[in-house]
C-alpha cells in the first residue's frame, strides 16, 4: 500500500519497515498495522487538530500541568502558539498515560516509543490472532460480560489510584482481547483531583461499560461501583486491590437552604462589623 504521509519519516528512520494495511480512522487519529523487524505493530497517526475540537478538549485539559506559564497563558487564550502548544500536549498526554498505566499493570497495549509525532504500540489480538474487536461489537455469554466488567472495574480503580480518570470511556474504546478486555484511546485522560467535573466523568465513563455489558449480564444495571470508588477515593483510602461489592447508599437528605442563606447572612453581618472596627480605629488613630 501506499506510505501515509505521516509514516513516511518512521520508514527513513529505520523506526519501522513497512505499512500492512489500514486498522482504523477516526476523528482524532488514524491507526495502521505495521512491521517493524519480525514484529507486528500498529501506529497511530495523530490527525491535525480544528478549531472546533480545541474547544472541546478545554474541559479534559483542566488541572493538566504544562511546561511552562507562557504555555499554560497560550492555551488559555487559543492563539495560534496555544492551539500548536494544545495539540502537542494532546498527544504527549496519551503517551505518558500508556507508560504509567501499563507500569500499573492497567491492561492497554504497551507503547513501543512516540516518534514524529506517531505513536507506535503493540498490536492487541484476540484468541485466533486477528486485530481484537471492540467490546460493542462482541455478543457475549453472562459469565463472560461478568468477568470483563469486573476486570474493567479494576483497571479503572487502578488508573483512579494514579489520579488519573480516562474521561471518555466506554465500548467503543475498550478491545476484547485474548487475555482480556483493554482499555484504548487516552488522550482525552483526566487529572482526577485537578478537574472539576472529574467525578461525573469517572461515574460516565463506569455507567458506560456497566450499560453496555448488562445487556448481556442485566443483574449490572443495578450497580454503582463508579458512586463507591470515588467515594472511598474522596476520603484517600483508595487501593488497587481495594474490594469493591457495586452498592451504594445515596445521600437523599434535601439540602436545608434556609440555614445556609442565614449562614451566609451572618458572616457578612460579621464582616461589615470588622470593617466598620477598622475604619473607627483608623480615625482615631
Amino acid at each position: 500500500m501506499k506510505i501515509p504521509k505521516g509514516l513516511q519519516p518512521l520508514i527513513d528512520d529505520g523506526v519501522i519497515d513497512a505499512v500492512l494495511r489500514p486498522l482504523k480512522s477516526g476523528k482524532e487519529a488514524s491507526v495502521y498495522i505495521v512491521r517493524a523487524g519480525n514484529e507486528v505493530l500498529c501506529a497511530k497517526v495523530y490527525k491535525d487538530m480544528a478549531q472546533r475540537s480545541f474547544q472541546a478538549r478545554v474541559q479534559y485539559q483542566e488541572g493538566r500541568k504544562f511546561r511552562g506559564s507562557r504555555q499554560a497563558r497560550a492555551i488559555a487564550k487559543a492563539t495560534k502558539f496555544g492551539r500548536r502548544e494544545q495539540e502537542a500536549e494532546w498527544k504527549n498526554a496519551e503517551v505518558d498515560a500508556l507508560y504509567r498505566l501499563a507500569e500499573a499493570g492497567v491492561q492497554v497495549p504497551h507503547p513501543r516509543g512516540y516518534f514524529h509525532g506517531v505513536l507506535l504500540m503493540a498490536l492487541v489480538v484476540d484468541e485466533h490472532g486477528q486485530p481484537a474487536p471492540r467490546l460493542g461489537e462482541v455478543e457475549l455469554v453472562p459469565e463472560h460480560a461478568r468477568s470483563l466488567h469486573a476486570r474493567l472495574m479494576r483497571d479503572v480503580v487502578r488508573m483512579l489510584c494514579l489520579g488519573l480518570i480516562h474521561g471518555d470511556l466506554s465500548e467503543y474504546n475498550v478491545l476484547v482481547a485474548q487475555d482480556g478486555p483493554v482499555i484504548i484511546d487516552l488522550p482525552q485522560v483526566v487529572s482526577a483531583s485537578g478537574n472539576n467535573a472529574a467525578r461525573s466523568m469517572l461515574l460516565r465513563d463506569v455507567h458506560n461499560l456497566r450499560d453496555s455489558l448488562a445487556r448481556f449480564a442485566p443483574e449490572l444495571a443495578h450497580t454503582h461501583y463508579g458512586e463507591e470508588m470515588w467515594a472511598i477515593y474522596e476520603k484517600g483510602e483508595l487501593q488497587p486491590d481495594s474490594k469493591l461489592t457495586g452498592n451504594f447508599v445515596f445521600d437523599e437528605r434535601s439540602g436545608d437552604v434556609h440555614a445556609v442563606m442565614l449562614s451566609i447572612e451572618e458572616a457578612r453581618k460579621e464582616a461589615m462589623i470588622r470593617q466598620q472596627g477598622r475604619e473607627e480605629a483608623a480615625l482615631q488613630g
